[in-house]
């Protein structure tokens, strides 16, 4: 029996005891070291500086002498002296000879109508005119016998050959055709008048530029009806062209209410074509026209360019009517600069990009990816822009409607 449990326990597996490691400290340390990191990251993640999004403007700059804009706006060209010429009389065009662009001068023929039946009219009314006189003629012939009876009547009665009633008869008959002849002279007048009046019916069938031009439509071809009514509905034209003096072209704007004490008669403009923007046009303000529309809150300018300010002026002819443009209202410079003194270029912000704070305008300026405070001294205003006298030159790059709080030295991102 003693054998048996000496065989078994010699079967019997001995286990060697569990000795003490330092692999799962460590890993336990890998693993709180790990979120030890993530949590000051996302501590750094959540507490970092946030770049504050801004709208930048670049300084620009003035020359030296130029004047300062008070006040913008944008209108059109328009003609002070433009006709669509017509007919006085209804007929049918048998020519026409103007074409868009051509030039033309007063008295031009532009058209002609079709003149048979006015002419035939100028015929018949001359020929009454000729039958009235011939018949005045007549008449004065048979006066100057009446006259001759009247006369020998008169001897005849001092003769005693004669009655009174001889001679009464005479005188009356003498009367009578002085006064048939005044009636038909005074028919003569009449058709005398007619064949003037036919003869303007015919003149109006020759249809003749009212003045010097160009022109810019052409409105009717031969073979067509024109009326200087919309008589005969859709197939009857009222022109035959459009002519546009050049010479009395301008520009008509329309200025806010609130802004047109800055504008004055006589004062300088600067125009710019809306087709050629680098091409400044020097004009002056014509007048203020004395009435506002109620409905837009605005009141027209006209504007005309110095180049048409003299009798001979000749207008550059890019400039066509209808085209859009802008128009730069400068301010008088009243501050003359002192002698000797030569004018310095001034440096330009949007007004948007000024700060005030306790009578202290300042900007903030662009500096790698933060900014910086800058106090600046500001003159006057050159339209949406601010004069800075001093604390920048031009190429800065300034901040435009800074937020409340943006502060010297944050950091920023500009918007695309």
């Amino acid at each position: 029996m003693a054998e048996l449990k000496d065989e078994l326990a010699a079967l019997r597996i001995e286990r060697a005891p569990l000795r003490e490691s330092g692999a799962g400290w460590i890993n336990w340390v890998v693993v709180l070291a790990v979120l030890a990191g993530g949590g000051y990251a996302a501590y750094r993640w959540f507490t970092r500086e946030r770049p504050v999004e801004v709208q930048v403007a670049t300084v620009t700059e003035r020359a030296a002498g130029t004047q300062a804009a008070v006040l913008n706006a944008s209108g059109y060209v328009t003609a002070r002296r433009r006709a669509t010429v017509s007919s006085k009389i209804t007929g049918k065009v048998i020519e026409v000879n103007v074409d868009e662009g051509m030039a033309v001068k007063q008295g031009q023929v532009l058209a002609r109508l079709d003149d048979a039946t006015a002419r035939a009219a100028l015929a018949l009314a001359d020929a009454q005119r000729v039958a009235s006189e011939r018949t005045a003629r007549e008449d004065e012939v048979r006066l100057a016998n009446a006259r001759v009876v009247l006369g020998r009547q008169q001897r005849l009665v001092k003769d005693g050959f004669a009655t009174q009633a001889d001679v009464d008869d005479a005188k009356s008959n003498v009367d009578a055709l002085l006064a048939r002849l005044d009636l038909e002279r005074q028919q003569v007048e009449v058709a005398k008048r007619q064949v003037e009046v036919e003869q303007t019916n015919l003149d109006n069938s020759v249809i003749r530029a009212p003045f010097s031009g160009i022109a810019i439509t052409k409105d009717a071809q031969p073979g067509e009806m024109v009326s200087p009514v919309s008589a005969g509905g859709g197939f009857t034209r009222t022109g035959i062209c459009t002519i546009v003096d050049m010479r009395s072209l301008e520009v008509e704007v329309d200025v806010n209410e609130s802004y047109i004490g800055r504008v004055k008669p006589g004062q300088t403009v600067t125009a710019v074509l809306d087709a050629y923007p680098d091409w400044p046009i020097p004009a002056y303000v014509i007048t203020v026209v004395p009435t506002a529309d109620r409905q837009k809150a605005t009141v027209l300018v006209r504007i005309g360019f110095k180049a048409l300010a003299g009798a001979r002026g000749v207008l550059d002819p890019r400039i066509l009517p209808d085209m859009g443009v802008k128009v730069t209202f400068l301010r008088d410079e009243t501050d003359a600069a002192p002698p000797m003194v030569a004018a310095q270029p001034t440096s330009l912000v949007p007004k948007a990009a000024i700060v005030t704070d306790k009578n202290q305008a300042f900007v903030f300026v662009v500096r790698g990816d933060r900014v910086a405070r800058v106090a600046v001294r500001v003159g006057g205003a050159d339209g949406d822009r601010m004069e800075v006298l001093a604390g920048l030159a031009a190429g800065d790059r300034v901040v435009v409607s800074p937020p409340p709080a943006l502060a010297s030295g944050a950091l920023i991102s500009v918007k695309p």
